[in-house]
């Protein structure tokens, strides 16, 4: 008999992801079956989901009771939540105690967690409002006291973000604003199309479990430098491609402004202590049994977004 794979967000980018990737995997697909949650079962994407042999179940993270259904006689389950929906931290913080409580209460044997690292620890103080990166960590320390095995996949920063960073000029150029204090060539960006990669880093997670218990791997092509990025960019597009400096302030007034704190200070985690602070992909990269997507192949892929 198969066992259940609860995968939550299974209409979102890293969910559905995940369930591509396992519907795709011979060895997987035949282990597992898949779960997948939604809040609402009738829109499109579930129906599809349901099309393909997905078990789509009705539940949400806002409770015990309401994960319930979810992780219930269940093996695995990936776990992702989306601080950007509620903008608070704390709402996100309570989703994931949820879920690992609901969990823990139902025999779960591995959870794995879409997490990130504590910025205000990391940095030791010096970004404090990095509360999408916080909140995930302190979801993780919680994950890790309740007695529910656990892998921990960091998702490094999404290629898609690009797509609205660099822009197109009237000469037919490109450009990006980068804040002062973040260095063209010594800042590193961990790039990843969450889209096309996140299901190979968490398929990592599971074939390797239970050797993947307690252990961060972390979701990234590879470090890119502001500099390189631009340089690969131009490449692929035939037009050039600059980094226009400007004031921290600046940088704040062109985004919304309930982020634009948050949104500045994840650039500066570029520049120190890093966004894995200074983590070395290797390992993780060595668990993967298909290649994850370069810059390049992304921005080829995506040209017609640019122009």
């Amino acid at each position: 008999m198969s066992k259940i794979l609860t995968v939550f967000g299974a209409t979102g980018n890293q969910g559905s992801s995940v369930i591509r990737a396992v519907l795709a995997d011979p060895v997987l697909s035949a282990e597992f079956k898949i779960r997948g949650i939604t809040r609402n079962v009738s829109k499109p994407a579930a129906k599809a989901l349901a099309a393909q042999g997905v078990e789509v179940v009705k539940a949400d993270m806002s409770s015990v009771e309401a994960a319930a259904p979810a992780v219930e006689g269940a093996h695995t389950v990936f776990l992702v939540t989306n601080f950007w929906e509620s903008m608070s931290a704390d709402t996100e913080i309570a989703q994931g105690k949820a879920v690992t409580d609901a969990s823990k209460a139902a025999g779960v044997k591995h959870l794995v967690f879409s997490s990130l690292i504590n910025v205000t620890e990391a940095s030791k103080g010096k970004l404090p409002n990095i509360s999408h990166f916080d909140g995930k960590a302190s979801i993780e320390a919680y994950i890790r006291g309740s007695g529910v095995p656990a892998t921990f996949v960091l998702p490094g920063m999404f290629m898609s973000g690009f797509v609205g960073m660099i822009r197109k000029q009237d000469d037919g150029s490109y450009s990006v604003n980068i804040p002062e204090g973040v260095s063209l060539d010594n800042a590193r960006t961990p790039l990843f199309d969450v889209a096309a990669d996140t299901g190979k880093f968490v398929k990592a997670a599971i074939k390797t479990f239970p050797a993947s218990v307690n252990k961060h791997i972390y979701a990234a092509t590879d470090y890119y430098s502001p500099a390189r990025l631009l340089s690969e960019f131009s490449e692929v597009m035939g037009k050039p491609a600059r980094a226009r400096t400007v004031s921290q302030d600046t940088f704040k007034s062109f985004l919304p402004p309930p982020a634009a704190q948050e949104l500045l200070e994840n650039w500066l985690l570029l520049e120190s202590p890093g966004y894995y602070g200074g983590a070395d992909l290797s390992q993780s990269l060595a668990l993967l049994d298909e290649k994850p997507t370069s810059w390049k192949d992304f921005v080829a892929q995506n040209k017609a977004m640019w122009l």
